[in-house]
């Protein structure tokens, strides 16, 4: 145990310590000030906007900067879904792969373009190397770009002094992609190479195994799809066991260089909205929030499967490293329960183990981490503004408490803003618990559900929170691939997405209107200490409230049999 527990101690200050810097270049970036990379890219992104016709000087009201996200995502969606459809007649698809039915290009479209990355497919098996490449690559940035875009319209909102704009979409959503994402990948493209992962345009090889048995073994362009699958919270595999395959995840430096990606640029966008309202307390203040939950998260997690199955204690079954079904031994249960943590506080979805064969509680864990928003860190962008929604209903329940008008960051919190975040709010409960009720009494549904008992709603809850959170992580049980499935979990993917989005630009809008109040001896300060641990306990009793009783009939009542011996 202590050896795990010193990588996790190592992840933290690791990710702490480059996320701070990397937050101030973000925000630099999008303040429109000059970066160490300008030199190089800032003719290319002049050149871009010549070429688009787009006025990088000419700022956006916030219904215009919406209407711009959901232009560019529709127009995404209508190429990508043609490219599934069409794909046996493009090029570079040595394994002759045939077309994807249109159930599965909707669902598989919607996904990427959500920046959910939910595969109901195997990658191996189903999609050409154009389709990888110039659909699911290409959406991997620019939808991941999209959330990032949308982040800092959000925080200029909520600096803005009686301002109509939130700044320009089309110049946020390419300085995301040019400056931050583009050389990132690049830079962890080449590091993948280096610790094995294939790029390359080779078909499938044929090789016989030790046992004299055929094994087909894929190749591909793996490297540079696994590098922003990471980087920008996207997290659909290559291949179908995702970042359990050797071939995506070689080595264990590759594992922890991996998780480390998956947070980054979450965790950066905290210090980049501290450095953004020139406050940087603020920006340390939900870090600090973000952070409590996560380890908590993970120590839920962690705990439950180190102490293995109780039902096994009187079998021949060495437990001596905890619950090691489902898992790789050679991440074992520490690398495991770390990296289902990140890639459900993120809106990551890429797995190294399969939460299937997970403890109840450890399952728990990540399907709460999903269902309360992916606000702990969450995706590129949208975990922020996430949290953000709970910041300013936590700022209005402290306003009620005081007996005073709620304010934050100068900026007086009254009905309109509050209602907008109550919208964002409940999109997790119609989306999770609306439609995986349907899913749990339909007969079309549940054949699907692998599972009888608590584990078979378990299944259901977390495919439906992993869609409308817009992670992509499976819960490997489910058999998501028929036509219900794939609609239902396609409208949920749109639903978590673009109804978070569009009433937290309106609070933003809102925001940036409104002059600023100087603080006074009566303002409830927002950074220190009482304020993180009012935020975060505003989040786990919303979350409690709203899905314990869905949780108690799923991984909690599955626990509870499990302790007094009862399988099903």
């Amino acid at each position: 145990m202590t050896p795990d527990l010193l990588q996790f101690a190592l992840y933290a200050a690791i990710l702490t310590s480059l996320a701070w810097p990397l937050g101030l270049y973000i925000a630099r970036l999008y303040e429109g000030r000059a970066t160490f990379l300008s030199p190089v890219l800032a003719p290319l992104e002049r050149g871009f906007y010549a070429i688009a016709g787009i006025k990088a000087d000419q700022g956006q009201h916030w219904t215009r900067y919406a209407l711009a996200v959901l232009a560019f995502s529709l127009g995404s969606f209508a190429v990508l879904y043609a490219m599934l459809r069409m794909q046996h007649l493009l090029p570079f698809n040595p394994q002759g792969f045939g077309p994807l039915s249109p159930d599965l290009a909707f669902n598989t479209a919607v996904s990427f373009i959500t920046n959910t990355n939910w595969q109901a497919y195997g990658g191996e098996t189903t999609m050409s190397y154009f389709s990888q490449m110039v659909g699911l690559a290409v959406q991997n940035f620019v939808s991941a770009g999209v959330g990032m875009a949308v982040c800092a319209a959000i925080i200029r909102g909520f600096f803005a002094r009686e301002q109509k704009t939130l700044g320009n979409f089309w110049v946020d959503l390419t300085r995301s992609v040019l400056y931050v994402l583009l050389p990132l990948s690049i830079l962890m493209t080449l590091f993948l190479v280096w610790q094995g992962v294939p790029q390359n345009f080779m078909a499938s090889v044929s090789v016989s195994t030790l046992e004299g048995a055929q094994q087909t073994i894929a190749q591909g362009p793996a490297a540079s799809q696994i590098a922003i699958k990471q980087l920008g919270t996207n997290g659909g595999g290559f291949w179908n066991a995702n970042s359990a395959v050797p071939y995506e995840n070689p080595t264990p430096f590759s594992n922890f260089v991996e998780m480390i990606a998956v947070l980054l640029i979450p965790a950066a966008f905290c210090f980049m909205f501290g450095r953004m309202v020139r406050d940087m307390r603020q920006g340390i203040a939900i870090f600090a929030a973000m952070g409590i939950l996560f380890i908590g998260a993970l120590a839920l997690t962690y705990s439950s499967e180190i102490a293995g199955n109780p039902a096994f204690t009187s079998l021949p079954v060495d437990q001596a490293a905890g619950n090691m079904e489902g898992k790789e031994v050679r991440f074992g249960v520490g690398n495991s329960a770390l990296w289902a943590t990140a890639t459900t506080a993120a809106s990551n979805g890429s797995v190294n183990s399969m939460h299937d064969s997970f403890m109840p509680l450890g399952a728990l864990a990540p399907m709460l981490l999903m269902q309360v928003g992916e606000v702990v860190f969450g995706g590129v962008g949208s975990g922020l503004y996430g949290m953000l929604s709970f910041v300013v209903l936590t700022v209005f329940l402290a306003g009620l408490m005081v007996g005073r008008t709620p304010e934050y960051l100068g900026k007086k919190i009254e009905a309109r803003e509050v209602k907008l975040s109550v919208i964002a709010f409940l999109v997790m409960p119609v989306g999770v618990l609306g439609l995986g009720a349907l899913a749990a009494v339909l007969p079309i549904a549940l054949s699907s559900v692998q599972d009888t008992g608590p584990h078979g709603l378990s299944e259901i809850l977390y495919a439906y929170s992993s869609a409308t959170g817009n992670n992509g992580s499976a819960f490997a049980g489910f058999g998501a691939n028929v036509p219900y499935h794939n609609t239902m979990q396609g409208i949920a993917m749109l639903l978590g997405r673009f109804f978070y989005i569009v009433p937290m630009l309106a609070v933003a809008g809102s925001l940036a209107a409104k002059k600023s109040a100087s603080a006074s001896s009566g303002t409830f300060p927002t950074h220190g200490p009482l304020f993180v641990t009012l935020l975060v306990a505003v989040i786990l009793i919303l979350g409690g409230l709203t899905f314990f009783p869905a949780l108690a009939l799923g991984p909690i009542a599955e626990n509870v049999s499990m302790l007094a011996g009862e399988t099903f």
